[in-house]
């Protein structure tokens, strides 16, 4: 009974935050599994799951944002002439 209470809210929780909540699913789903297998522990280990996968969804995302601005810097260098052969 008290797993229903648990479960309940966290289903919620992920319904009405998907757009906001990168990551989180698959990392719940993950952390759910491997909670259940380690121990009978699958809330816990969704909500661990959820909690890594939206770290690392951050991180990517922050990643994916230095990556383009370094290569927008790069495609609007001016290239420099070649130096003629003497």
């Amino acid at each position: 009974m008290k797993t229903r209470f648990l479960v309940l809210p966290l289903a919620l929780m992920v319904a009405v935050s998907s757009a906001s909540a990168a990551g989180c699913v698959k990392g719940a789903v993950v952390g759910g599994v491997a909670g259940h297998v380690a121990g009978h522990h699958a809330v816990l280990g969704a909500v661990g799951g959820c909690l890594v996968g939206r770290h690392l969804a951050k991180k990517k995302a922050k990643q994916d944002k230095e990556d383009a601005a370094a290569q927008k810097a790069q495609q609007q260098q001016p290239a420099t002439p070649p130096v003629p052969a003497k």
